[in-house]
């Protein structure tokens, strides 16, 4: 999503996107949806003119995906605002991460990273350490708080910390970097509402490299699909 400059637009400026939903369709569609508002299904875009949008500072060319979901996500949010496609699949911008990337990893439309890892035993620790805090009131916190592509379980906690590569299922995985985590995960991510967990909690003990850290950044070094209950190896 991006607004009527090009910037790309997250839940860091806007948390009541955190509201809002979006089911993805065969063929590429997608269905918005969110508390008291019809939902809108979305088609994929006709390729026509294009608009240039930078993510983390590169450059991408995106299609708008029509009138219909600008409207309907400008209602959401009170300001002008466009959905965008990317209409070339093919299309990937160079992981810019160094020391942590090697030449030829690439994304599409995320952030930095393809795909997010977290683990349930690091979460119990994480809202253990909370539930002793001065903000044991915003706890427990659950997993969307992070929104991970990856979620093991049958781990000790923090245990990730120490992973390198992982084959999960078909696919082989290197494990980047620690994910700097950033205010969107004090956003509640059902009332769009804001707190200080976990962040406040991170800071105190999770600071690793001057990030706060929970979870790891991959980057897949084979194709292939994972599937909810694929076993685990780590390689090394």
């Amino acid at each position: 999503m991006i607004d009527d400059t090009g910037k790309v637009l997250t839940q860091r400026e806007e948390p009541r996107l955190a509201t809002a939903a979006a089911e993805a369709l065969p063929g590429g569609g997608v269905v918005l949806s969110a508390p008291g508002r019809e939902p809108l299904t979305v088609a994929p875009p006709e390729p026509g003119a294009t608009t240039a949008v930078r993510i983390f500072g590169q450059k991408v060319e995106l299609v708008s995906a029509g009138g219909e979901a600008r409207d309907w996500l400008g209602e959401l949010l009170g300001r002008e605002v466009f959905l965008a496609h990317l209409d070339d699949p093919a299309v990937r911008r160079p992981i810019d991460d160094p020391p942590y990337t090697s030449p030829g990893e690439t994304v599409t439309l995320a952030d930095r990273y393809p795909l997010l890892l977290t683990t349930l035993a690091s979460l119990d620790s994480l809202n253990a350490l909370i539930a002793r805090g001065d903000d044991a009131a915003q706890g427990p916190l659950p997993m969307n708080r992070f929104r991970p592509s990856v979620v093991v379980s049958g781990t000790g906690p923090w245990a990730e910390d120490d992973w390198n590569r992982l084959a999960i299922g078909e696919v082989v995985l290197r494990v980047a970097k620690g994910c700097g985590r950033c205010v969107v995960t004090t956003t509640d991510q059902a009332t769009g509402v804001r707190g200080r967990e976990p962040l406040r909690t991170l800071a105190a003990h999770r600071r690793l490299d001057g990030k706060l850290v929970f979870g790891q950044n991959l980057v897949p070094l084979t194709t292939g699909t994972i599937r909810v209950g694929d076993p685990v190896e780590v390689l090394d």
